[in-house]
């Protein structure tokens, strides 16, 4: 009996934020606990995200915030994924006022990982999203 395949997970940075120091950690940390990390890099968009996570059949589209467009820019992420025909849970890591957390969720959000989160909690929350996704168990 063989393995069940990794679960895909595809980070990025929207718009004209240039810090991933926080991004490649949490890409690391992924990576170690047995996912599958597609890294695009800086300066995404949300179609750029929404092609490479269709074509990378990914479970996860987490993106990372540090300019203070997350209330933007994440539930264009999350529109983006819709009008693609696409149900892949956003997870949203980074610089977010807690008192943003449930506008974003209400947009659909799945998750939002502040600065301090402890790598246990990032993995368990990207098996959570993964399990969600095509009724995928993370």
């Amino acid at each position: 009996m063989s393995d069940p395949p990794p679960i895909r997970i595809l980070l990025a940075k929207l718009g004209f934020d240039g810090h991933d120091r926080g991004l490649k950690v949490i890409a690391r940390t992924l990576r170690d606990a047995g996912f599958e990390v597609i890294y695009l890099g800086l300066r995404q968009t949300a179609g750029s995200v929404v092609i490479a996570a269709e074509q990378e059949d990914v479970a996860v589209i987490g993106i990372s915030m540090h300019n203070g467009g997350h209330l933007t820019l994440g539930p264009m992420m999350v529109r983006a994924v819709a009008d693609a025909g696409l149900e892949i849970p956003v997870v949203i890591g980074g610089i977010v006022p807690a008192e943003d957390v449930p506008t974003l969720r209400e947009h659909g959000i799945f998750a939002v990982l502040g600065p301090g989160t402890a790598l246990e909690t990032v993995v368990a929350t990207i098996h959570a999203a993964a399990a969600t996704h095509d009724g995928m168990v993370g």
